[in-house]
């Protein structure tokens, strides 16, 4: 961890600028010495090399073209004459080759075997075509060196090209040097970075230490700490910034004062306040919250400050910090559990500079829990009411319009009609009664009005009167045993049992669907089955649905008229006839719901 603050301080940050400053510009300096360095050494190796094949080849060309007696030497003699004569330790070798590519001649006594015999150096092949002299550089095989190879064609007095020098040059030696030159370069570079390593270190020290000073100075104030001044060393920009930062002191600890006496007064009134308040800086953290906003949001106030006010009033997924600060109408928060239902009000007030620059956002939280759960309440009630009494008035609509059309001068179907008006207009009055003894219907047992009833005829004239008043295109397919089973039921109470199975089927079949219902005999019981093929339940939510006002697809249930309380009632009604209910669905393919009741065998004898 020191190692990680001495690198972060400035005197050494200086420093190390003024070193990198100074090894870059030698770096630069070298750099550029040695390339041009190494060029000028290479290039006059290369002058001096070809200065003597001139002058070679002069000679050369001379024995070349020389008129030789009997007395006189051999051409390969007098060529060995004039190229031992012009051996040096720069050049390796030299050799000459006539225009026919035969080796004439080689100033090494080692090659001389070489003479007569035909060069296949393309180096050559190509001089003496292009009637031009060239080179190139090489590395030698055995010696690891780099040698430079050149070669100059030999010109008769005519223009005719009579052979070609080739001549091999020990170019390493240049390379040498300069690594002797690059050596002592680097020695140097390094022994004035030393001397400027130590000029920087005293450098730094007069600028370094007046703001270490400062910032000591800074710290001690970041802890309250306002009665300590900053050393003035000279008059330069660092003195007139450590007299400032004195001044700056002075003037933070006026303000500092202010300020904590006018957050005593605001700590003050937060305290006394019956509501929760809660302030966020303006990127949307909670800075400020009182004790009445901790009792109410359950939290405390170690866990709540600095963090972002939407995670804290669980909004982040709903809205960001942007959306709270347009906000223009309160947000109920829902902050229920199992133990207890709480419902919090909350209005959003901006904290705006003159320029409208947004400094923050104040949250005023009210317990709503009580008003809400009373409209609530009320909302649900009512709302149950509606889809309850809504299938009794659809009943009686269809058979008092087709009373309307004339039904009513038919003798036979008249009455009939009339009756079933009136007992559904009787069954509405029973249905807002036991709606109102819901409540009640977990503490004490209901109230039945039995009777023994046939259940196929029982089952079939409800399925009857809803066939006959469906307005959607759902096929009915009845599976009824053919055996009589008397059952000992509350024809009122079941029916609306019934009812509300058979209207949540038609609710949720499409068009063209099919209805299906099924009754089996089995161990006493009645088992009875009423299928859908609509859209299915979530297996998760199958044994929610008898709860109390739940709704699978909210939206949907509210848009149909759904309230939830129906299989609630359902369930009550058939637990107090000594029955079960239950569901299975597949998501996507439809839903079953049973229900069982004990039932007796038809013995022979006469039932009214």
């Amino acid at each position: 961890m020191r190692k990680v603050t001495f690198f972060k301080s400035i005197h050494v940050k200086f420093v190390l600028i003024y070193i990198l400053l100074i090894l870059l510009a030698m770096q630069i300096i070298g750099l550029y010495f040695a390339q041009q360095l190494e060029e000028t050494l290479i290039r006059n190796f290369e002058n001096s090399v070809e200065d003597r094949m001139q002058i070679v080849e002069f000679s050369v060309r001379e024995e070349m073209t020389r008129d030789r007696t009997e007395e006189d030497l051999s051409l390969q003699q007098s060529l060995r004459s004039v190229l031992s004569s012009f051996q040096s330790d720069d050049i390796n070798e030299i050799r000459v080759i006539d225009s026919r590519y035969r080796i004439l001649g080689s100033s090494l006594i080692d090659n001389q075997s070489l003479v007569g015999q035909r060069s296949t150096e393309e180096l050559v092949r190509q001089t003496i075509a292009g009637e031009a002299p060239l080179d190139q550089t090489k590395v030698d095989p055995q010696q690891r060196d780099r040698v430079w190879v050149a070669t100059q064609p030999i010109m008769a007095v005519g223009g005719d090209v009579l052979g070609t020098l080739y001549v091999e040059s020990d170019v390493e030696n240049v390379y040498n040097q300069m690594d002797d030159i690059n050596s002592i370069l680097a020695g140097g570079t390094a022994l004035s970075l030393a001397i400027t390593a130590i000029l920087g270190v005293l450098v730094a020290q007069t600028i370094s230490k007046p703001i270490a000073d400062m910032r000591r100075q800074a710290q001690a104030m970041a802890k309250g700490n306002f009665s300590r001044k900053v050393r003035v060393y000279s008059d330069d920009e660092i003195g007139q910034l450590a007299r400032s930062f004195n001044h700056l002191t002075n003037r933070l600890q006026e303000s500092q004062q202010t300020t904590e006496s006018e957050r005593r007064k605001l700590d003050s009134v937060l305290s006394n306040m019956t509501d929760g308040v809660l302030s966020t800086d303006r990127r949307g953290r909670v800075i400020l919250i009182n004790d009445p906003a901790l009792q109410l949001l359950n939290v405390s106030r170690e866990t709540v400050i600095n963090r972002p006010v939407t995670a804290v009033l669980g909004l982040d997924n709903d809205y960001t910090f942007e959306d709270l600060i347009h906000m223009k109408e309160a947000i109920t928060l829902d902050l229920s559990n199992y133990d207890q239902t709480t419902l919090l009000r909350t209005n959003f007030s901006v904290i705006q500079k003159e320029t409208g620059f947004v400094n923050g956002l104040i949250a005023v939280l009210h317990d709503n829990t009580e008003q809400e759960k009373i409209d609530t309440e009320r909302r649900e009630f009512v709302a149950n009411v509606s889809h309850e009494l809504r299938t009794p008035l659809t009943t009686m609509r269809s058979y008092l319009e087709a009373l309307a059309d004339g039904a009513w001068q038919d003798p036979e179907i008249a009455p009939n009609f009339l009756n079933v008006t009136q007992t559904e207009t009787e069954r509405m009055i029973r249905l807002v009664n036991d709606l109102l003894k819901l409540s009640k219907m977990d503490s004490s047992d209901t109230e039945l009005n039995k009777e023994m009833v046939e259940f196929n005829v029982f089952f079939n004239r409800i399925i009857d009167r809803f066939e006959m008043s469906k307005s959607q295109d759902v096929h009915f397919e009845r599976q009824l045993p053919s055996e009589s089973y008397f059952v000992e039921i509350d024809p009122d109470k079941l029916t609306q049992v019934i009812d509300n199975i058979i209207s949540n089927a038609l609710k949720y079949s499409p068009e063209g669907g099919k209805v299906r219902f099924k009754v089996n005999a089995q161990e006493g019981f009645l088992l009875v089955q009423i299928s859908d093929q609509g859209m299915g339940i979530p297996k998760e939510n199958v044994e929610k649905i008898f709860d109390r006002f739940y709704r699978v697809d909210r939206a949907r249930s509210r848009a149909m008229g759904g309230t939830g309380l129906g299989l609630a009632i359902s369930k009550e009604m058939i637990l107090a006839h000594g029955g079960v209910i239950w569901a299975e669905s597949k998501y996507g393919k439809g839903t079953t719901i049973f229900f069982t009741l004990p039932f007796e065998a038809d013995d022979g004898g006469e039932w009214e």
